[in-house]
């Protein structure tokens, strides 16, 4: 009697390890890696998600794909510069190089000249501090969320009470998957002291809350969302008086990373700037407007650096030679994808665009581009895309190269603001195949 169910003639472990291209694939996979591909493809033929014929085929084709990392590198079609959910900023050319060097062993906590052990990552702080005259000193941390609760956890130590931190009400932020900055502060121990309303604070507010219990005074850059009409905040030169007045430090977290003000972005504040003006310490990302690796910059007046520096936390917190390779590249070369993205050719930009869509026999429609990752929030960035029908969104992502287009109002929109243009033909080619499958 035949079994109808052609599940159970899904081939055997043994006999799938036993295959020629897998044994090869062993040579470069571990094989907790490849015995881990083989169970994937058999629960999907348990699962009548592919046929068991399909079963060998698919498990060679897997490892015969297979990169270095499970990550799968794409090629940013949404206008979004700052696209936190693909990584967010894109490294340059030269911190790539960077961090291909430092792969090995490097000097990156020893002294060449006389064999000893020296302070770490003193390239990258000598980079940020070449690039932000305005700063005494720097610190380099593994994300901007570190260096916040790096300072507030060191600064708590100074006040006589709890460490309560001064704060607008109008500056209480959450981010990206419910994270909120007020939750990470008061983890430290340290109390919030809100003042002010939603819409309006005044240096008044600030000063009446001071007390015996004050850490620091702290003011954040509302980078992901903007509060217009009957407002008012305080400026930090304004509140540099305040502090100074009380001998406490003041705290900026700007967020998005700018060393100097950008004609681009005429409202989104800059290091230099805060600096200038009396912060202690200023804290930014550096995946950000920057066009860095992720890690959190702090800089800001010698004696405040290093009362975070000395802090037991800042060890836990430290960043990797990678990252500090990275940023050292990245503050010291010119050239930078977010940077040219963000200053892109207008006519430039609407010839790649109009030229894509007349390779494909699509339309050019106005579009706008958007820093994202928490900065300049509502800016718009003028430019294009080319208009498919939404049905292409899904294998444009899917495909090879995985684009990553903007889906809004049933449209599918392919935005070339982040795609280098050496890619605009492979672009071309894949909308093709995608538009070709579904003709």
């Amino acid at each position: 009697m035949v079994d109808p169910d052609p599940r159970r003639s899904i081939p055997r472990t043994d006999h799938l390890l036993a295959l020629p291209e897998v044994i090869t694939a062993g040579e470069h996979l571990k094989q907790a890696t490849i015995k881990a591909i083989i169970s994937e493809v058999q629960t999907a033929a348990r699962a009548g998600e592919i046929p068991v014929a399909e079963v060998a085929p698919t498990i060679t084709a897997e490892l015969g794909s297979r990169s270095a990392s499970s990550l799968t590198p794409v090629l940013n079609a949404t206008g979004i510069l700052v696209h936190t959910n693909l990584g967010r900023a894109p490294l340059s050319p030269a911190a790539t190089q960077a961090i291909t060097e430092a792969a090995g062993y490097v000097d990156v906590e020893m002294d060449l000249v006389t064999g000893k052990r020296s302070k770490r990552g003193t390239g990258a702080k000598a980079a940020l501090l070449r690039a932000c005259p305005a700063a005494e000193d720097a610190l380099v941390v593994n994300n901007g969320a570190a260096a916040l609760l790096l300072a507030v956890t060191a600064l708590r130590g100074r006040s006589a009470g709890s460490g309560e931190i001064i704060i607008s009400r109008g500056e209480l932020i959450e981010i990206g998957a419910g994270f909120r900055l007020t939750d990470l502060m008061t983890t430290t121990g340290a109390r919030l002291r809100e003042v002010g309303t939603t819409n309006r604070t005044h240096l008044a507010d600030y000063a009446d809350a001071i007390s015996d219990d004050t850490s620091c005074l702290l003011k954040v850059h509302t980078s992901n969302f903007r509060v217009e009409g009957f407002t008012s905040s305080v400026e930090v030169a304004d509140l540099h008086r305040l502090a100074e007045e009380h001998e406490l430090p003041l705290v900026v977290d700007l967020g998005s990373g700018l060393f100097t003000p950008d004609p681009a972005l005429p409202d989104e504040p800059d290091i230099d700037t805060a600096l200038r003006a009396g912060a202690d310490l200023v804290i930014v990302s550096g995946d950000k407007l920057l066009g860095g690796p992720q890690a959190g910059l702090i800089l800001g007046r010698t004696e405040a650096v290093q009362t975070l520096a000395k802090h037991p936390l800042a060890r836990a917190l430290r960043t990797d030679k990678l990252t500090l390779a990275a940023l050292d590249a990245t503050v010291t070369h010119t050239a930078n994808p977010i940077h040219d993205a963000l200053h892109m050719d207008p006519n430039h930009l609407r010839q790649r665009t109009e030229e894509l869509a007349e390779a494909v026999g699509a339309t050019v429609v106005d579009h706008d581009g958007r820093v994202g990752g928490g900065g300049a929030p509502g800016v718009p960035l003028p430019g294009w895309a080319v208009e498919l029908p939404e049905e292409c969104a899904e294998p444009l992502r899917l495909g090879d190269p995985a684009i990553v287009a903007r889906v809004h109002q049933g449209r599918c929109l392919v935005d070339l603001r982040c795609v280098s243009e050496s890619d605009d033909r492979r672009v071309a080619e894949a909308i093709a195949r995608v538009r070709g499958s579904h003709a």
